[in-house]
């Protein structure tokens, strides 16, 4: 328990209530120091108005505090208030109906704790916060659970009975949520009041209700409960002197009066030393004269009566503990049960037949009873002390998360920053120094559906490529068919000479050619190669350097699309027209252009994420011409190394920046891309550890590792469908034992995380939509992003979020967004189909 401070708590449930402080102690070692007074409620106030009462527990608590010198201190305040309630809140609890004799006026109905919260103010002089009202039932689970963790239970069986006990979430209907779990208050005590019971129910238990102040309610208590117990008795004894079994047949006044055999008779005369001399002195002040055997008889009821009242407590708490296994899902169960209440505590034998017919009832749990020996004035304070923690706590896991949090303003601000950049690209005088490089293509048109024929397209981007046929066709037979085959490339190519990664390239081309039947066919080519590159036209880009584990030498600084054409010519087996080199988002661009001509802009959020887009070619400084349009390649994984983006930055993305292999470049990236998410949440999760905020403040070997979140985990982890207990399951996967508490922050991470990746990706595309409306002097633009990646395609939320985003930011546009089905390989053909047809159209 990490619990410490000073508490207030107030126990009312009867004539007397108490005044409690509490102080919780932790220097290593735990202690809870109390002081406490009793305090009379006087019969007029119980039965006069509520402003009374209210105003005398004030007046109490104001005695208690002045002696105490505490007055001046707004301390925090539980309340332990054993009437039936309707609770909304932990700190709202509606009076359903006074028991016990009180009898108020103006309370039922009413919230309590804003009833002494009135009270405190008409007197002015002191001021406390009322965190917590719980019963007497829950504040006995607390006080226990205290002393062991595994406490999830509370019974009291005293004068009257109730449990409560610690519920899935999932299940409880009347509250919103299903992560978690929450103490519910059973009032078990109504147990057949719709009349399930009755076939066990005896004469004697009938006799008893109907004389009852509140015949038909009740009814299992009126079975268990001390209040009841020695009126049981009563009633078997002068139904059986009736019938001459008992005392020669006579009764007295005394046995025939309600309420003269009391439960502290019962517990007397089942003492195992004193018990029938007990039972005989009782007998005689009930103007008795019993015989011997009148005594041992009268013993017998008493067992009777009281070991039924623990076998029916116990089956009730069997089938709460059997709950609570399937609930866990546990093949054995380990549980505490915190205990209260006179019949438990001071009845020789109860406590002993409750715990053997609970083990009996439910042989796979391991089931601890643990008295509570403070009663539940000091639970009402723990449940104070425990729902301070986990507000200090909260507040300190929001203020760090506060940070991941974007406003309108701030998104705002990012979508104008965004195309501050992209303008210092596009310009010839800035493009050196910006870092949204804005890049050339060479691409100035898109699929209009007129294309048609067979084309290769080759898709190099990792250890894995792909060689394509994509026969395009036109008119009514318009569609486009794919045959493909994946080559890999082993290491010792990937770290050899660049002649032996484009010879191993060339051979499987010319395997796949075979493959398909047209060896020795001319075919025009496109080459999607998703490596950094210089491109000078459309079928030449220079590699400014390998990233993704490649280092073949001779490539960096060359022209792929000649090392290409003269590994062709090296083979001298076929011959091929490289018409179009591109990238992977030009490639999605133009895929999902095919299939919607309002296809102007492509965007992949995978592992990595890079932006694509029509751009006029006057604004294009890097290329002569003023007519028509380029796409340009935004590379806008860069924006924000200039530190243009440092006050959006948390210290989280500045740790995965600096350990990652590129530090300082890629930045927004690193806040955006499947690549780094994960990595952003460890983080988080140590820092939050470290606090003493997660896992109970143990940081394990495993979340050291770095790499350990996979993007996967943050998809799985935010699923609607995966309940708690399976993101228990993911988290010790990775070597991490969580309570479900615990599985719940993990989760808030992870979708705070991702969501501001959706959001940020949202602002820049924002900025996308918005500077091509500009371009062409629109009010309104109709554009179609075309999208790829893992992380926008698998995330739960991902796409909701930045599409949401976009339409905030970009108001003026109607964006729709398409995914690309086909990857980048069919997109580097519908290129190559594309400067085919205009190419023919110039020469014709």
């Amino acid at each position: 328990m990490a619990e410490h401070g000073e508490f207030l708590a107030l126990d009312l449930g009867g004539t007397n209530f108490r005044v409690l402080r509490v102080r919780v102690t932790d220097n290593g070692l735990q202690r809870v120091e109390m002081e406490n007074q009793i305090y009379a409620i006087p019969e007029d106030i119980m039965r006069g108005s509520g402003t009374q009462l209210f105003d005398h527990i004030a007046e109490c608590l104001a005695n208690f505090m002045d002696k105490l010198q505490i007055k001046a201190k707004k301390l925090p305040l539980g309340f332990t208030f054993s009437f039936p309630c309707h609770q909304t809140k932990l700190d709202e609890s509606f009076l359903v109906s006074w028991t016990k004799g009180f009898k108020s006026s103006g309370v039922e109905g009413r919230d309590v704790v804003n009833l002494i919260r009135q009270a405190i103010r008409r007197r002015g002089d002191f001021d406390i916060d009322i965190v917590a009202v719980v019963n007497d039932t829950v504040g006995t689970m607390m006080t226990c659970g205290y002393d062991d963790q595994n406490c999830e239970i509370g019974l009291i069986v005293g004068t009257g009975s109730n449990a409560c006990y610690m519920e899935e979430m999932r299940h409880i209907d009347m509250v919103e949520g299903d992560e978690g779990r929450m103490c519910i208050n059973m009032e078990w005590g109504a147990f057949g009041d719709d009349g399930t019971l009755n076939d066990i129910r005896t004469e004697f238990d009938r006799e008893i209700d109907m004389g009852s102040l509140n015949p038909g309610k009740q009814l299992f208590e009126k079975m268990i409960s001390g209040m009841y117990m020695g009126e049981l008795v009563r009633l078997i004894l002068v139904k059986m002197a009736k019938e001459e079994l008992l005392f020669q047949g006579k009764l007295s006044p005394e046995l025939l009066t309600t309420g003269s055999f009391e439960t502290k008779d019962v517990s007397d005369i089942e003492d195992d030393k004193d018990g029938l001399r007990k039972a005989y002195q009782i007998l005689v002040r009930l103007g008795l004269s019993p015989l011997q055997e009148d005594c041992v008889a009268t013993q017998r009821i008493c067992q009777i009566v009281s070991t039924r009242s623990a076998s029916l407590c116990a089956a009730t708490l069997a089938a709460v503990l059997w709950r609570i296994k399937e609930n866990k899902g546990e093949e054995r169960l380990r549980s505490t049960i915190g205990v209260d209440g006179s019949v438990y505590k001071k009845h020789p034998h109860f406590a002993k037949r409750l715990h053997k017919a609970v083990r009996r009832l439910v042989p796979d749990c391991d089931v601890r009873f643990l008295r509570s020996e403070d009663g539940s004035g000091k639970g009402a304070a723990m449940v104070t002390a425990v729902a301070y923690r986990l507000a200090d706590q909260h507040r300190a896991r929001q203020k760090t998360l506060e940070a991941l949090k974007l406003s309108r303003e701030q998104l705002l601000e990012v979508k104008r920053r965004m195309k501050v950049e992209m303008e210092q690209g596009l310009s010839k005088d800035t493009h050196a120094v910006a870092p949204v490089k804005m890049l050339p293509t060479y691409v100035c048109a898109t699929p209009d559906g007129t294309e048609k024929g067979d084309f290769l397209a080759l898709d190099l981007g990792g250890t894995n490529f792909r060689v394509l046929l994509v026969r395009v066709r036109n008119g009514k037979r318009k569609g486009v068919e794919m045959h493909n085959k994946i080559y890999s490339i082993p290491q010792d190519v990937m770290h050899g000479t660049g002649e032996e990664l484009f010879d191993h390239i060339v051979q499987c081309i010319a395997d796949f050619l075979e493959y398909m039947g047209m060896k020795g066919v001319s075919l025009p080519l496109g080459f999607t190669f998703s490596f950094p590159c210089q491109q000078n036209s459309l079928d030449q880009s220079i590699l400014l350097k390998w990233t993704k584990g490649f280092k073949a030498s001779g490539c960096e600084g060359e022209d792929v699309v000649t090392l290409l054409k003269e590994a062709i010519h090296r083979r001298e087996e076929f011959d091929l027209d490289v018409v179009a080199v591109v990238n992977d988002t030009v490639g999605t661009m133009m895929t999902c252009g095919y299939e919607d001509p309002h296809c102007e802009v492509g965007l992949i959020v995978g592992t990595g994420s890079n932006a694509c887009y029509m751009e006029e070619m006057r604004n294009v400084e890097l290329v002569d011409g003023e007519e028509g349009r380029m796409c340009v390649n935004m590379e806008w994984g860069a924006f924000g190394d200039n530190g243009c983006l440092d006050d959006f930055r948390t210290e989280f993305d500045v740790a995965v920046d600096e350990l990652s292999l590129n530090p300082g470049r890629q930045r927004f990236e690193k806040m955006i891309s499947g690549m780094y998410l994960g990595e952003i949440v460890r983080n988080i999760l140590i820092d939050f550890t470290k606090r003493g905020l997660l896992f109970r403040g143990r940081i394990s070997e495993r979340l050291k590792t770095r790499g350990i979140f996979e993007t996967k985990f943050l998809s799985q982890i935010e699923s609607d469908c995966l309940a708690l207990l399976q993101v228990r399951a993911i988290l010790r996967h990775l070597g991490l034992e969580s309570t479900c508490d615990d599985s719940i922050i993990v989760k808030e991470v992870c979708t705070v995380v991702a969501r501001r990746a959706a959001q940020l990706c949202g602002a820049g595309m924002a900025a996308v939509v918005d500077k091509i409306r500009e371009n062409r002097g629109l009010d309104s633009l109709k554009v179609t992003v075309g999208v790829d990646g893992t992380l926008y395609k698998l995330h739960p939320h991902f796409a909701k979020v930045m599409h949401e985003t976009v339409r905030d930011l970009a108001p003026k546009c109607d964006v729709s967004f398409l995914e690309s089905e086909d990857g980048s390989g069919k997109g580097a053909a519908l290129i190559t189909a594309v400067a085919c047809r205009i190419r023919e159209a110039g020469q014709r």
